[in-house]
């Protein structure tokens, strides 16, 4: 594949000094509160009625997550040779990323629910969301990190009231810990893998009915960046509901990016394994770049085999280098300041068209960041 302009110049770029890119995403928390400030003394107040303090809750989340831009990228079609990419940015959420989609919907269940307490495990932006969720909620809000992990979201978590407990080992072992001590003291459990995950992957099929709403019909390929699965397989399922009831014309080839060899989803694909198989844990090593991708064990790593084999999709992986370059190359070229890891859907969709060349389509790339 020809580039017209900068020739994916890889040794030019150095992943310790990033040209300011973010590694870390971030959103617009400080206005939110500003703004919701009476919402939340509402939503949180417990002499008034549920009904009343749920429809209140689910207005806030409708007016401010979700509906992110889907914008057509014209400069970066130019540079990469393919045309009608659009970019959906899910920077646009109130802490910068698709999180916030998981975080609110499942605090307004544990709303309904009756809960007073949701725990999960974070690495970061997760932590961030549902703190801020469960702080407009009026719940209390536990967040397992591992003690390796310093992510500089914690601040953040920290001052949206939720607790954090450090927890020795990995995010696996900080997963498990928080699932225990959800059902040692009967707290809501907010982790991926467990009875909320059909919930989880309603919440992101919503990006597939925002993409249709953009476009009134499926694109040919969406590309995604993949850690859990979870994202990936719910926006695959978003599309299926949208075939199965005449919306749309077809189901697009969903197209899953991680890190280099360090994401169960991407190796068992390339593998062509069955299920998707742990990688040795002692192997994973994270970087300030690849940290929000990488895992030994994927939570809904099945579900995303499923949404890339069944929709004839395909895995790749990305380096940081890599990653780098291309985060380098959308804010360039679109102006678009995207979370460094979120271009590894990107590269693979790239490297897929450098090998053999795409027909002509429409293109949907799932990014995140911050406004």
């Amino acid at each position: 594949m020809t580039r017209k302009n900068d020739q994916h110049n890889l040794s030019a770029i150095s992943v310790n000094t990033p040209y300011g890119l973010i590694d870390g995403a971030s959103g617009s928390i400080k206005d939110f509160l500003t703004e919701y400030v009476k919402n939340r003394q509402f939503i949180s107040d417990s002499e008034i009625s549920l009904e009343d303090r749920l429809e209140e809750f689910e207005d806030v989340m409708e007016s401010e997550v979700g509906d992110t831009s889907l914008v057509r990228a014209r400069n970066l079609e130019r540079n990469l040779n393919l045309r009608q990419i659009y970019l959906k940015f899910e920077g646009g959420n109130p802490t910068g990323t698709q999180k916030d989609r998981i975080a609110f919907a499942q605090c307004m269940d544990a709303m309904r629910r009756g809960f007073d307490t949701i725990t999960l495990a974070t690495c970061g932006n997760y932590g961030v969301a549902s703190s801020l969720a469960a702080y407009l909620a009026g719940l209390k809000c536990q967040i397992f990190i591992p003690e390796s992990y310093h992510t500089r979201r914690i601040q953040e978590i920290t001052d949206l009231g939720a607790e954090v407990i450090w927890v020795k080992g990995d995010y696996e072992h900080a997963v498990e810990a928080s699932k225990k001590y959800a059902e040692k003291h009967e707290y809501y459990d907010a982790n991926p893998g467990g009875n909320n995950t059909v919930l989880q992957l309603k919440a992101y099929g919503e990006i597939a009915y925002e993409i249709y709403d953009e476009l009134r019909d499926a694109p040919g390929m969406v590309a995604v960046p993949v850690s859990n699965g979870t994202v990936i397989a719910g926006i695959y399922k978003g599309f299926v509901s949208l075939y199965r009831r005449g919306k749309i014309s077809r189901i697009p080839r969903m197209i899953a990016g991680s890190s280099y060899r360090k994401n169960p989803i991407i190796q068992s694909y390339l593998l062509n394994k069955e299920t998707c198989e742990d990688l040795v844990p002692e192997r994973i090593r994270e970087s300030k770049i690849n940290e929000p991708l990488i895992n030994w064990h994927a939570y809904d790593g099945d579900y995303a085999l499923d949404a890339i084999r069944q929709s004839d999709g395909w895995a790749g992986e990305a380096t940081d280098k890599e990653m780098t370059y291309f985060a380098r190359l959308i804010r360039e070229n679109e102006g678009i300041n995207v979370l460094t890891a979120s271009t590894a859907g990107l590269i693979a969709l790239v490297e897929k068209h450098r090998k053999e060349i795409l027909d002509n389509d429409r293109f949907v790339i799932v990014l995140t960041g911050r406004k």
